[in-house]
Parts: structure tokens; C-alpha cells; sequence
């Protein structure tokens, strides 16, 4: 199934679910302010890094494939949208706007624009800035954007998710129970009593710190940002 499909399914499955509760303005399919925000965004982010390679086209085209018989259209969009970056913020505020009551909707969106930005195999940091805007413009918080960025690039050395295993956008009661279940299993008094010798005993006790360590960074980070938003 192509994205351009599963999305449109999407938007059609979730008009009477929790994370579609607001009818969006027609199948994102069958909207063409839709697919003029899409097709833009994607075109935009293959010149951020300063050159519009050919192989971002054909990573476009699988993942964002017109319907039939509309590719020519996409296409000249494509081409003509490209030539500069300038103008993307106005099209992913269109996309807000249009399908915001649709949040799973535009993460898909994220993922099929990181989809580009990975197909050359290096993603700059002109991109990455260009992806965290649009990020920003979507109205998703840092943490799915962090998220969708660990599911295409992998996550940063010292990513304190990764350490506890849980999502980047996880509820701070996930974390902390992630946090207990984890700190429970490596805590050094399970190594003593099971007998183990004092070198086990000093791994254990290194990882229940790397585990305490990254649980408070997490809850740093999330405290942080939420100053920054009430700011």
C-alpha cells in the first residue's frame, strides 16, 4: 500500500476515534490543498541542504504517490517548488489548520519527509532544522519529534529513552515505571544476594546509576520544556 493511500485510509478509519474526533475537510486523498501542502513541504526539504538531488524525487514518489492519473500534476509541482525553501512554513501551517484534529495524520506526514531526508544516507543539519520547524508548525511537542527523528536516524549516544527502552513522547508515569522495573532488575543488593562476585556487584551498581542517570536527564529535559512553553 502506498503512504498516499494509507493516510487517506487513515483520516477515513479515525473520523469517530479519539485521535480524529473533528471530521477533517475531506480524504487527504481527495484534497487537494492536501496534497499541494504535501507535495511542497516534500520539495522544499530536497533543497534545504542547498541542492535538490534526483534521488530525493524518486524517495518523494515512494512514499507520497499521486493517484493515478494526477502524477504529472505532482510532478511540475515538484519541480516548480523546489527551487527554493522559502514558503515552507506556510504550507505546513495549511496542514495544521486543515487536519490538526488528525495528529497521527501528520506525524505520517513527518515520517515520509524524514523518509526523504534519510534517501541520500546523510541528513544535514540544514534539514534537521528544516524537519524540527515543521515539527513545530504541526504542533507535535519536541518529544515526538525526537521520536520520529530516533526511528529514521536511531538515537543519540546517551539518549536517556533509549537507556530506560521506552517512547520518547511516553507519559512521565511510563517513565517512572519504566525507571522502577528496570532499577529493580540491576540493582546491586539482587547481585549480592545472589552470591555473585564483587566485580558483578560493581557492574550492577554501574548500571543502576546509568539507569538513575537517565531518568533524572529525562525528567530534567521534560520539566525544561515545559518552563520554556508556559513562558
Amino acid at each position: 500500500m502506498s503512504f498516499w493511500r494509507k493516510i487517506a485510509g487513515l483520516a477515513a478509519r479515525n473520523l469517530d476515534e479519539a485521535e480524529c474526533d473533528v471530521c477533517p475537510p475531506g480524504l487527504p486523498g481527495e484534497d487537494p490543498a492536501f496534497s499541494t501542502a504535501v507535495t511542497a513541504l516534500g520539495a522544499k526539504l530536497a533543497k534545504a541542504d542547498g541542492q535538490a538531488q534526483a534521488g530525493e524525487w524518486l524517495a518523494f514518489s515512494e512514499v507520497f504517490h499521486a493517484d493515478e492519473g494526477s502524477e504529472g500534476n505532482v510532478r511540475r509541482l515538484y519541480q516548480l517548488a523546489r527551487q527554493t525553501t522559502r514558503g515552507f512554513e506556510g504550507y505546513a501551517r495549511r496542514l495544521r489548520k486543515r487536519y490538526h484534529a488528525c495528529p497521527q495524520l501528520l506525524e505520517d506526514v513527518l515520517d515520509g519527509l524524514f523518509h526523504i531526508a534519510t534517501s541520500d544516507g546523510v541528513v544535514t543539519s540544514d534539514e534537521l532544522t528544516y524537519l524540527e520547524r515543521v515539527s513545530e508548525l504541526f504542533g507535535q511537542s519536541p518529544l515526538v519529534f525526537r521520536r520520529v527523528k530516533a526511528t529514521h536516524m536511531g538515537p543519540e549516544a546517551g539518549d536517556p529513552y533509549a537507556v530506560l527502552g521506552v517512547r520518547h513522547d511516553a507519559s512521565d508515569e511510563a517513565l517512572r515505571a519504566a525507571w522502577r522495573a528496570m532499577l529493580s532488575q540491576a540493582h546491586p543488593d539482587r547481585a549480592r544476594g545472589r552470591g555473585l562476585p564483587a566485580a558483578f556487584v560493581e557492574v550492577a551498581e554501574s548500571k543502576a546509576a546509568a539507569i538513575n542517570a537517565a531518568f533524572d536527564a529525562a525528567m530534567r529535559e521534560r520539566r525544561d520544556w515545559s518552563l520554556k512553553g508556559a513562558a
